[in-house]
C-alpha cells in the first residue's frame, strides 16, 4: 500500500490562567505552554512552559493517574531533556524519591516565573493504551497531559487554558475543545479548565473527513476521522445512517445530555494502538485503516464507538467517588468498575444493536461468545469478580499467557452479563412496565446540562434500582460480585428467553472477530488459542486437553498429524477428532521441540444463542427505541 509523503505536524501554543494562587510558591497569570510537534513523525514533541511562581520553593508534577484508564498509566519516562531556567538562569530540580511524577526547586529571588523545556518521547509500539503509538506519518491524537507539567497540589478545576493551536498547510482537525477564533491555520481556543484540556484530546491529519451526525440540530455531534489514507475515510452511507442513529438511541435512553457538543475523534491505521478511551465530550477512538471498508475489520470494531459515547453519561458525568479525583495524582479506587465499565459494555451492546452499527444476530453471537469465555475460566474459582476491579490498575497491564487462571479485567464482560440480568429482572418484576431504560433515564438523565462530574456511591446505584423496581438489589449484586462459582451469571441469558449452547461450526460473528484480529480461537474444544500468521499460542487455558497434553503459551506450532501447521490444516484435524482422528501437535518452545498428544474426541465447538422457553425479552431490549433517522446526503 502506497503511503503519502511525510507532512509537518503542528505547533500548539498554550497560556494557562491560575484562578488563584493556592500556595505562597504560585503567582497568578498565565501559564504558557508551547507544543512543537513538527518531529511527531519521528515520534518526538518538543515543549515550552512558562509557569508564574512567587520565590521559595516549587514543586511541578507531571500528569499519573489518567482518567478512564484507572490506573498510574501517565508515561513519566517518556519525559526527556528537562531544563528549567528563571530570570535567564538555570535552576536546579530534583525528582521526588517517593512520588517520581513530581519534582522540587527553589525559584530565585526576583524570579516571577519559570521557563521549563523538554521533550516527550512517543511511543512507537502500537501496543497498549494513550501512551503507545498515536501518530503516523498522516495523523496524530494529542493527548494533553503528556505533553505539560503542572503546580503539584492545585485541584485540575482550579487551574484556566486558553490554548492556541497551530497546524501545518493542509492539515484539518477535530476536538471537543470549544474554539474562540480561527486565522491562518492558527486556532484559539476559549478559556477552559485543566480538567477540561486533559479531556479534550485533538486528533488532525492529511487525510480528515468529518461527518455530521446531527444535521441542523443542536447539541452538534459529529464523527471526525484522521486515516492513513483517504480510501479508509470512504465511510458507506449505511453505517454513516448507523451512526446518527446511535446518536437518537443514546438520547432516547438517557433522556438528556450532558455535553455542549459531541465528537468521535476515530484514528484509522494499522499503526497505532487499538483501544477506546472516553472523554466527556469526545472520545478516543482508534481502529484499523480500513475499518469502514473491510467487513470483519467493521464488525471487530462494533462495540468500540457505542461503548465509548456512553461513557459520556456513565462513568464522565456520572462517576464513582473513588475515580473522581481532584487532580491527577490522587490514587483511583475501582472496586465500582463493574458499574464504570460493567454498565457501560451493557450499555455499549444494547446501544450497538439498537442503532444498527450490529444486527440482532450479530449481538446475540457476541453475547454468546463473551458468556461462553467467562463460563470456561477456571480463575473463577479462586478469584471473585470485585476484586478484578479493586486490582484493575495492574489488570490492563497483565500478560495474555494463562489469563483464564488469572482472570484479567472481567468486570467488562460479566459486567454485561450482571446487567442483562438486572434488566430481565426488572421486566419480569414489572410485568415489562420499567427496565434499565428508566434507570439511565433516573441516574444519568434530566436535566441536561454541559460537562460536569456527579459522584456516586455503591447505595446510589442500589437505592436508584430499588426505584424503578422494588426487590434486594443489594443482595443480588452482592452474591455475583462475590461468588467464587466455577459457573458465569447466566440469569440475564436465561432470563430473557434463551440458553447458551456449542455448535460445530464458527458463526458468521466469531469467524469475522478471528479474521479482523489473525487468530484461531480453539478455547471451548482444546482449549486454546494461537495467531494465525505464525502459530504462536497466545493461550492455553488450564484443566483443557491442550493443557494436559503440555501444550504450553509462548510456543510455536510446527506441526499438526506430522503435517506442516496452517489454519486449515489444524481446524481439518479437530473436525477428525469426532470419528476418532488422531490430534497430535509439535511444538518449538524455545528450541526444545515437543510432540503433544490431545486425548480429544469432541470435534469442533463454538458458543452460540438458541431460543429456549419463556418471553424473549432480549430481543426486546435489542429493538430500537428512538425514531429512524433520515439518510443524509455525505458531504
Amino acid at each position: 500500500m502506497s503511503r503519502l509523503p511525510a507532512l509537518p505536524c503542528w505547533v500548539i501554543v498554550l497560556s494557562v490562567t491560575l484562578a488563584a494562587a493556592p500556595s505562597a510558591d504560585l503567582a497568578p497569570g498565565p501559564i504558557k505552554l508551547a507544543v512543537d510537534a513538527t518531529d511527531a513523525p519521528k515520534k518526538i514533541f518538543h515543549v515550552k512552559e512558562t509557569i508564574p511562581v512567587q520565590p521559595g520553593p516549587v514543586s511541578l508534577s507531571y500528569p499519573k493517574w489518567i482518567p478512564g484508564e484507572h490506573g498510574p498509566t501517565g508515561p513519566v519516562t517518556d519525559l526527556a531533556g528537562l531544563h528549567i531556567t528563571a530570570i535567564g538562569k538555570p535552576v536546579e530540580w530534583e525528582r521526588d524519591p517517593v512520588d517520581m511524577y513530581a519534582i522540587h526547586l527553589r525559584a530565585p529571588e526576583g524570579a516571577r516565573s519559570l521557563d521549563v523545556s523538554f521533550d516527550f518521547l512517543s511511543a512507537a509500539a502500537p501496543v497498549g493504551f494513550s501512551s503507545a503509538a498515536s501518530c503516523t506519518q498522516e495523523l496524530l491524537l494529542h493527548s494533553w497531559n503528556q505533553t505539560l507539567l503542572y503546580p503539584s497540589g492545585v485541584a485540575s478545576d482550579a487551574l484556566t487554558f486558553e490554548a492556541s493551536l497551530k497546524l501545518p498547510p493542509g492539515w484539518k482537525y477535530g476536538t471537543a475543545l470549544p474554539v474562540a477564533s480561527e486565522s491562518g491555520g492558527l486556532i484559539r481556543f476559549a478559556p477552559a479548565t485543566l480538567t477540561t484540556l486533559v479531556d479534550s484530546p485533538v486528533l488532525a491529519g492529511a487525510n480528515f473527513r468529518r461527518v455530521d451526525l446531527a444535521p441542523g440540530a443542536t447539541p452538534h455531534e459529529y464523527l471526525d476521522m484522521a486515516c492513513d489514507s483517504r480510501a479508509g475515510l470512504a465511510i458507506p452511507e449505511d453505517q454513516a445512517r448507523h451512526m446518527r442513529q446511535l446518536m437518537a438511541e443514546a438520547s432516547a435512553l438517557f433522556g438528556a445530555r450532558h455535553f455542549r457538543e459531541y465528537h468521535f475523534l476515530l484514528s484509522l491505521s494499522d499503526y497505532v494502538a487499538h483501544f477506546g478511551l472516553e472523554h466527556h465530550e469526545s472520545s478516543d477512538d482508534r481502529s484499523w485503516e480500513r475499518m469502514w471498508i473491510d467487513d470483519d475489520e467493521r464488525v471487530s470494531s462494533s462495540n468500540l464507538l457505542p461503548h465509548e459515547l456512553v461513557h459520556s453519561w456513565n462513568g464522565k458525568y456520572r462517576r464513582p467517588a473513588g475515580l473522581a479525583t481532584t487532580d491527577y495524582q490522587q490514587p483511583m479506587q475501582g472496586e465500582l468498575l463493574w458499574v464504570y465499565e460493567g454498565l457501560t459494555q451493557y450499555l455499549g451492546f444494547v446501544l450497538g444493536a439498537r442503532s444498527g452499527l450490529r444486527t440482532p444476530q450479530q449481538a446475540r453471537e457476541n453475547l454468546a461468545l463473551s458468556a461462553a469465555a467467562l463460563d470456561n475460566e477456571p480463575g473463577r474459582t479462586w478469584r471473585p469478580l470485585v476484586d478484578t476491579a479493586v486490582e484493575a490498575q495492574l489488570l490492563y497491564n497483565a500478560a495474555n499467557e494463562y489469563d483464564s487462571w488469572r482472570r484479567g479485567t472481567d468486570f467488562y464482560n460479566e459486567g454485561l452479563l450482571i446487567w442483562l440480568e438486572a434488566d430481565a429482572t426488572i421486566r419480569k418484576l414489572t410485568n415489562n412496565q420499567s427496565s434499565m431504560d428508566d434507570f439511565c433515564q433516573r441516574f444519568h438523565g434530566k436535566p441536561s446540562s454541559g460537562p460536569k462530574i456527579v459522584p456516586y456511591t455503591y447505595e446510589d446505584v442500589v437505592k436508584t434500582m430499588n426505584e424503578v423496581a422494588p426487590h434486594d438489589w443489594n443482595a443480588f449484586f452482592q452474591e455475583r460480585l462475590r461468588s467464587l462459582s466455577p459457573r458465569a451469571p447466566m440469569g440475564g441469558i436465561v432470563g430473557s428467553g434463551w440458553k447458551l449452547v456449542y455448535v460445530d461450526s464458527i458463526p458468521p460473528y466469531q469467524k469475522s472477530l478471528a479474521g479482523a484480529q489473525k487468530y484461531v480461537d480453539l478455547r471451548f474444544s482444546l482449549g486454546m488459542i494461537l495467531k494465525e500468521k505464525d502459530g504462536e499460542i497466545r493461550d492455553v487455558m488450564p484443566g483443557t486437553p491442550a493443557a494436559k497434553a503440555g501444550v504450553q503459551p509462548g510456543a510455536m506450532l510446527v506441526a499438526v498429524n506430522g503435517r506442516h501447521w496452517s489454519k486449515d490444516v489444524l481446524l481439518d484435524a479437530v473436525k477428525a477428532t469426532r470419528d476418532g482422528g488422531p490430534l497430535e501437535l509439535l511444538v518449538d518452545n524455545g528450541e526444545f521441540y515437543r510432540t503433544c498428544k490431545l486425548e480429544y474426541r469432541g470435534g469442533p465447538r463454538y458458543p452460540q444463542l438458541v431460543r429456549a422457553a419463556g418471553p424473549d425479552r432480549l430481543s426486546e431490549i435489542l429493538k430500537p427505541h428512538a425514531p429512524p433517522v433520515k439518510a443524509e446526503a455525505q458531504k
